[in-house]
């Protein structure tokens, strides 16, 4: 369409007879008004509507946008909460290998949140290539991802997917990745973030009929925290309504959805989970047929469904339920994410069009180097009596390498599929080299086991959980005898989405004893997706390691660890019980009854940020920029550590606070700023962590809204929740 604007212009061309000026000047013009970046974006959206027909409407209420016959790219959707998901299936033509980082809790483990965004990245720029590169032609802009849900309770068969239990700590990481995804350019994003899942779900068992019962001032400050950061602070707009109810409501259907979601956040695509529409009919028996849950739907704010409900929108029109106007105002928000992704504009302008150009990124050594790094950072190391780590090479003529979970990497249900994969043993193999004997051992079946063991110097037992939760995780949904979730573990201590876990003891724990029966000199390697109770492994074996499932790089680094290339700086992000008993029942969503670290009873195994290095740390010299922290303001807190060891070493730097005057109650002690530093050694480093006002607020419900108490807080400096080495008081005003 040309403008009286441009027309006068061409016939000044024609009539000059400068008509090689023509054709350049025709080939600018926008097909459509909405292809007309100079037009304001309601502009552009109101003439895209007033364009498309009813049943193209209809259609971008599902993850498909676009719009063919108008030229509008769909921007789709992937799973991707550690990496692009591709596989086999779903409609899929070819599986696509992606770069494959560690499971959130694995991530979180690094107290990392720039090598978050870093990784948030990679996936980004890998999604924007499979969807422009012809050879994919793939459209996955909008990624599932990251997880703004908190590990609640260990039994959580989702608890793999988030980063961990503080809603400061989760919310930091939400935000990274979310940054990360959208990539850095001040106009357009590279992909497009949806977080996962609102709100309160981490109950797997009966999760389509339970509800997750709290007070508003866990709503605000515990649950929803994470993904207020990520919205607010990561600038992510897209979020899906998870299957529980809350506090009685559907969340589905829950009111929040339009009145925080929407309207506070500014959120513009509120997506349905998975089934969760039929759920409301045949789990829940809310509405009497699919069409009436739909329009329920609709009416509550969710614009994005992930099941068929064409028939249903369209009968629902037909009866006068739903209108084409409401259905506009569904789509409005949706099709502002289309313009922030650059669908709309001319693709010069989109400085995110040339990544189809570039190689396949998975095979760069830059996004390679992004994934080796988050995988050394994700190691935690749980115990090293008397420097039994790392190990020597030069002292060690054979190595026992033990367990079912030794020679395999294994994926998850939200995993997708890596270029390559190195296994512990493929690590350690590679790290000792040829010199070095490898006795590899997967059982005990045929004393096998026992006989590595015995004939080496020193025995590493690689053992864990499934994640998969059994041989044929695809397929393996049904319900389970006891009436509980949608899958049966084979395994009463695994766990993952559909099922919750019966025990967290770890029935693989009988390895770690007899091989340590038979050599002392053992080393276990825990990589799991949750807590473990492995009480003896703690009392008995000289050292512990820890990572999280699904790192392309798994083997690489934890060989780079066990032998001293790389030292151990990752730190939980979980309370580790030491038994059941140490927490309340499952479905009590009330935290302050014994759950997370800021309001756990007794002496957990593991405390929450707990790790260690093979160096020291002093910590010393705690000051504030300011002694008072006004309400609307924020300060500085500084304080100076030393590596007292011989090797360089990164430090985990804890800020807690502890209210002191509130006229409310507060939990013990809560995260409000972290830092990872890299200390060589008799080196002194000032690390200065910012402290808001804002993080120390409390909801009051009479108001409603977030309050500042003026009073005296406490703050904390440690390495973890329950390792406090230096405090100050300072005063709220």
């Amino acid at each position: 369409m040309i403008n009286k604007q441009h027309f006068a212009a061409l016939l000044c061309l024609l009539v000059s007879g400068f008509v090689p000026a023509l054709t350049p000047l025709l080939a600018q013009q926008p097909r459509y008004p909405f292809n007309d970046p100079s037009l304001p974006m309601e502009k552009r959206i109101d003439n895209l509507l007033s364009l498309m027909t009813v049943d193209e409407k209809i259609d971008c209420l599902s993850t498909n946008t676009g719009v063919p016959r108008l030229g509008v790219m769909s921007y789709g959707s992937s799973e991707g909460i550690h990496g692009v998901v591709q596989r086999q299936g779903y409609g899929r033509r070819m599986p696509i290998t992606t770069t494959q980082f560690p499971q959130p809790p694995g991530m979180g483990e690094s107290w990392d949140p720039e090598l978050v965004r870093q990784a948030g990245g990679v996936e980004g720029y890998e999604a924007r290539f499979i969807t422009q590169t012809e050879k994919y032609n793939r459209q996955i802009l909008m990624l599932w991802g990251p997880q703004a849900d908190l590990a609640r309770d260990p039994r959580w068969g989702r608890s793999e997917e988030v980063y961990g239990e503080d809603p400061f700590f989760n919310g930091t990481m939400v935000a990274a990745f979310a940054r990360g995804l959208e990539g850095d350019d001040p106009k357009y994003w590279q992909a497009a973030p949806l977080l996962k899942h609102f709100l309160a779900n981490s109950n797997e068992d009966h999760r389509n009929d339970s509800s997750s019962n709290f007070d508003q001032r866990l709503f605000w400050e515990y649950y929803s925290a994470p993904f207020r950061m990520g919205f607010q602070d990561g600038g992510a707009r897209g979020v899906m309504a998870s299957y529980n109810a809350g506090n009685g409501t559907a969340m589905a259907v829950n009111p929040v959805l339009k009145s925080v979601v929407r309207d506070k956040w500014g959120v513009d695509v509120i997506s349905s989970d998975g089934g969760a529409v039929g759920l409301l009919v045949t789990a829940r028996h809310l509405f009497p047929n699919h069409k009436e849950a739909v329009v329920a739907c609709m009416k509550a704010g969710i614009n994005q469904f992930l099941e068929r409900v064409q028939s249903d929108v369209k009968a629902a029109l037909q009866d006068g339920e739903v209108t084409e106007a409401e259905i506009d105002n569904l789509l409005r928000p949706k099709f502002q994410i289309t313009i922030k992704l650059g669908l709309l504009d001319p693709p010069d302008m989109v400085p995110y069009t040339q990544i189809k150009d570039s190689p396949e990124p998975w095979n760069t050594e830059r996004d390679r180097a992004v994934s080796k790094r988050m995988a050394l950072e994700s190691v935690v190391l749980l115990k090293n009596d008397n420097g039994f780590l790392p190990l020597k090479k030069e002292a060690i003529k054979s190595i026992a390498v033990i367990g079912p979970l030794a020679d395999s990497v294994h994926w998850d249900w939200y995993g997708g599929l890596p270029t390559y994969a190195v296994t512990p043993l493929e690590g350690i193999k590679a790290e000792v080299g040829p010199d070095v004997k490898v006795n590899y051992a997967e059982s005990e079946l045929g004393n096998a086991a026992i006989d590595a063991a015995k004939s080496s110097d020193v025995a590493v037992v690689v053992i864990g959980n499934d994640p998969t939760c059994g041989p044929d995780m695809a397929h393996d949904w049904h319900s389970s005898v006891d009436g509980g979730g949608t899958i049966a573990c084979t395994v009463p201590s695994d766990g993952r989405e559909g099922r919750d876990r019966e025990i967290i003891t770890l029935a693989q724990e009988q390895l770690v004893k007899q091989v340590y029966a038979f050599n002392p000199r053992t080393v276990v390697i825990l990589i799991s997706s949750f807590p473990f109770a492995i009480n003896w492994s703690q009392a008995h074996v000289p050292a512990i390691l820890h990572m999280a499932h699904s790192s392309q790089d798994e083997g690489t680094a934890l060989a780079q660890v066990l032998f001293g290339n790389y030292n151990p700086g990752g730190h939980l992000v979980e309370t580790w019980p030491k038994s059941l008993d140490q927490v309340p029942p499952m479905m009590d969503y009330n935290i302050r009854d014994g759950r997370t670290y800021m309001y756990f009873k007794g002496e957990p195994l593991y405390p929450f940020g707990y790790g260690l290095s093979y160096t020291t740390f002093k910590y010393s010299n705690l000051r504030t920029s300011s002694p008072q922290l006004a309400k609307d303001g924020s300060i500085t807190v500084s304080v100076d550590v030393t590596n007292t060891g011989s090797r360089a070493g990164d430090a985990v730097v804890q800020m807690y606070v502890k209210h002191l005057g509130a006229k409310v109650a507060f939990p013990r002690e809560a995260l409000k700023g972290f830092q990872r530093v890299t200390v060589q050694p008799n080196e002194t480093k000032t690390v200065a962590i910012p402290l808001k006002a804002s993080t120390l607020a409390w909801w009051d419900q009479k108001l409603p809204g977030f309050r500042v108490e003026a009073e005296p807080v406490r703050v904390m400096i440690g390495s973890s929740s329950a390792d406090i080495q230096l405090t100050t008081e300072l005063r709220v005003q």
